[in-house]
């Protein structure tokens, strides 16, 4: 058998496309694993004996896993070549949601959650990067697209096929369906791959210097608060659908494949609103936010509206790909760790909003309060996006109050 070219040379199509679908596959798992507990709240919580807002507590655990695991193995794995922490990667998210399957209680499954999630975001950074290496420059981007396809694919195609594994045949099943993607992930990453997917990378305090930034920082901000609505909502879509809308659980992945539908035109949307409107995309997209969350808990009421409003709902994913095009402006020799790290903000969100919303349930205020939850979280967004924009103002004056000196 021929050894795999090296990265030194031009990889022939057919190999990039390969090589694309292979990381993309990745991103289907991660995206399924991510999401799956939200179509199977009501199973989850009925097997192990515990409220369904407590097995919102599930989500936080591996969306907190995310927050931690996404920077400090970015920088861990700094020594690795990039195939080799991409292969330790995808087979770490493979132990983990075996051990997710395999969880005995409510304890360990939690664990096992957290676990799983570490790998997450330092999968997606050098996924993206490996895949912006291996194409011409003039389609980087279409490159790096396709391979946050596979994360819009799950919520479309493998979170509803996954609900109704776990519908079916038991929540557990839905775990090792992710498990044996991610290995056959690692796989066909292995076969397509050539080694020498090294570059040159800044020196790790030269990184994380110009990392901590306050334009970094606040732009992670936007994405920890104001993206935290989108999962208060989504996080308890399945009792909602149940209790509120009225309908069979077997309606739950109709709503499931609604907000993946939504979910890929807000990432087609996001990067439209960033090339026209630059880092102003985000205020555009967290007002929308506002207005379809609060709309919710009546759109909830009947059947015939539900699914309109979650595909609104989905499309809140836009502000995921502005921040991290706007990130791409600001971090400078911090790429690959801020890349990482958008992930761990967003994660941050998916902690952070099925946790208030399983307060505001648990006090009472209903399965429909997520949606005043939710939108009291994007306007927190847009708060901080107005720091933003006045700290990028002052510094825009300054430069140019400098060069009139000059």
């Amino acid at each position: 058998m021929s050894a795999l070219p090296t990265a030194s040379a031009p990889l022939p199509p057919r190999r990039v496309a390969l090589i694309l679908f292979a990381l993309a596959m990745g991103g289907f798992a991660i995206g399924t694993s991510e999401f799956v507990v939200m179509g199977l709240i009501t199973e989850i919580a009925r097997a192990m004996g515990v409220t369904e807002p407590q097995v919102g507590h599930v989500i936080s655990a591996y969306a907190l896993g995310v927050v931690v695991g996404a920077p400090a193995l970015a920088l861990l794995g700094g020594r690795m070549s990039r195939r080799s922490l991409l292969l330790a990667l995808m087979g770490f998210y493979a132990v983990g949601n075996l051990a997710s399957a395999l969880a005995p209680g409510y304890s360990s499954l939690m664990l096992a959650r957290f676990v799983a999630g570490l790998p997450h975001g330092a999968y997606f950074g050098i996924a993206a990067l490996v895949a912006a290496r291996i194409s011409p420059p003039e389609q980087r981007g279409t490159a790096v697209g396709r391979v946050m396809l596979g994360l819009s694919v799950a919520l479309l195609i493998g979170n509803p096929l996954a609900t109704w594994l776990g519908q079916a045949f038991g929540w557990r099943w839905a775990f090792a369906l992710v498990s044996s993607i991610a290995l056959t992930t690692v796989a066909m990453t292995a076969h397509v791959l050539p080694r020498g997917m090294n570059a040159p990378r800044p020196d790790a305090m030269r990184e994380l210097r110009d990392f901590n930034r306050k334009p970094v920082w606040l732009a992670l901000g936007i994405g920890a608060i104001g993206f935290a609505g989108m999962f208060c909502v989504f996080s308890y879509l399945a009792p909602t659908l149940v209790h509120v809308t009225g309908v069979r659980e077997s309606f739950i992945p109709f709503g499931l494949i609604a907000f993946g539908i939504g979910g890929i035109l807000g990432t087609l949307g996001g990067g439209w609103l960033f090339d026209r409107f630059q880092f102003r995309g985000a205020a555009l997209v967290l007002v929308w936010s506002v207005l379809i969350l609060l709309l919710f808990p009546l759109a909830a009421r009947s059947a015939w509206t539900v699914l309109p409003a979650v595909l609104a709902v989905g499309t809140m994913g836009a502000l995921a790909t502005v921040l991290q095009a706007h990130l791409m402006d600001v971090a400078a020799e911090a790429q690959t760790l801020a890349a990482a790290s958008n992930h761990s903000a967003f994660n941050m969100a998916n902690a952070l909003g099925p946790w208030l919303g399983g307060t505001a349930i648990t006090a009472g205020y209903g399965w429909t309060s997520t949606g005043v939850v939710g939108a009291i979280t994007a306007l927190g967004g847009l708060a901080i996006y107005a720091w933003a924009r006045a700290d990028q103002r002052a510094s825009e004056a300054a430069l140019e109050g400098s060069g009139e000196a000059g």
